[in-house]
């Protein structure tokens, strides 16, 4: 779950970026996609340990990169020993990638959320950390731009949850918080109608909305950058809104089927971040 919304928004800028940006990039999403399907598809008992292998692993990687190689050992996961050149390159450290995993860890503990605050806790670690990353191998982070990009980071993740409450809700796990279901007349039983009742697609309207606020308000970083880094944070800026479109276009029931964006109506809005630079 952590860092898939970041991924399924990247596809159409990664194919206009350079070869090397490109390579680096892959690796990152390999193996944050590798961190969540083993916190989503592993055995439910043995994830937590898969989740500690994988963070010892990346003990091994730091330690190789940093010459103490007695007694380490290489790390045994093709995803961890393919970050090996990013991290490298790009002087990438290593607390991104272990809070990817921690995110994970959390998903096995934590299946509800109180309060919209914590839920945004929950957003430092599951999907801030790519963003972060993506500056980074850019070489263009700097404190403001860091802020931005956890915004628009932040704004995708809430968009995956929005369009996954019926699959997430199999899964044993509800990221529509607590207090906004109360305030809506919502209960979990409306979550797994086939269709969303009239209070529950209110309640995702509601909630798209912030979504759609926190993704415009990092939006400015696409003007801060140029060439290949403003096309990659302009295609999560589009990706986001284009989804965000798809469930307004479905008047918000989000149970009857997912609403995926059109490609036309992602590259319409990858073109217009680009030009307007927000």
């Amino acid at each position: 779950m952590a860092s898939k919304a970041a991924a399924e928004n990247f596809p159409v800028a990664l194919r206009m970026l350079p070869r090397r940006h490109r390579r680096h990039l892959l690796a990152v999403y390999a193996y944050a996609r590798t961190v969540d399907d083993i916190g989503d598809e592993g055995a439910p008992e043995q994830r937590l340990a898969l989740l500690a292998d994988l963070e010892e692993d990346l003990g091994r990687l730091q330690a190789n990169l940093g010459g103490e190689t007695d007694g380490v050992g290489q790390p045994r996961h093709p995803a961890v020993r393919g970050l090996a050149g990013v991290v490298t390159d790009c002087s990438i450290p290593m607390q991104p990638f272990r809070d990817l995993i921690a995110a994970n860890q959390q998903d096995q503990l934590v299946t509800r959320y109180q309060t919209f605050g914590e839920l945004l806790g929950y957003c430092t670690l599951s999907a801030n950390p790519v963003g972060r990353i993506v500056l980074q191998v850019f070489g263009c982070s700097t404190p403001e731009r860091v802020g931005l990009s956890d915004s628009i980071c932040t704004g995708l993740q809430i968009v995956e949850h929005l369009q996954d409450v019926a699959e997430d809700l199999r899964a044993g796990r509800v990221y529509l918080p607590a207090d906004d279901l109360r305030e809506h007349g919502c209960t979990e039983q409306d979550l797994a109608a086939s269709t969303a009742p009239p209070q529950l697609r209110r309640l995702i309207r509601f909630e798209a909305a912030r979504a759609g606020a926190l993704i415009s308000s990092g939006a400015p970083l696409v003007g801060q950058l140029r060439g290949a880094a403003r096309a990659a944070v302009a295609g999560y800026v589009a990706g986001g809104r284009a989804a965000l479109a798809a469930i307004a276009a479905a008047d918000y029931d989000v149970l009857a089927a997912t609403p995926k964006p059109a490609h036309s109506r992602t590259v319409r809005e990858l073109a217009s971040a680009m030009l307007r630079g927000r």
